[in-house]
């Protein structure tokens, strides 16, 4: 789809906003972790999404859900690599 008409043009003085950031200070093992579980509901969801669909759509969306889980298979290899932060293997 084309759009009609072109966005205007961003002013010399406009700040971007930032509508989303991760804190400073989270270990990396929590970023992953994190990941991974937002992977695997985004991989739940599709595939419900999926299952709703006809014919080369849902072919569509099962490649997406199979793109997904690669994601997350690649997050939980770095993740069995990065060592365990000291409150966890305190047990805290």
């Amino acid at each position: 789809m084309i759009k009609p008409t072109p966005n205007p043009p961003l002013d010399c003085n406009d700040v971007p906003v930032v509508l989303l950031s991760v804190k400073d200070g989270i270990p990396t093992e929590d970023l992953l972790v994190n990941l991974t579980e937002t992977l695997a509901s985004v991989h739940a969801l599709t595939l419900d999404f999926a299952f709703e669909l006809d014919s080369s759509r849902r072919d569509g969306a099962l490649g997406v859900a199979q793109l997904i889980e690669v994601a997350q298979l690649l997050a939980e290899r770095v993740l069995e690599g990065v060592e365990p932060s000291p409150e966890i293997e305190m047990g805290y």
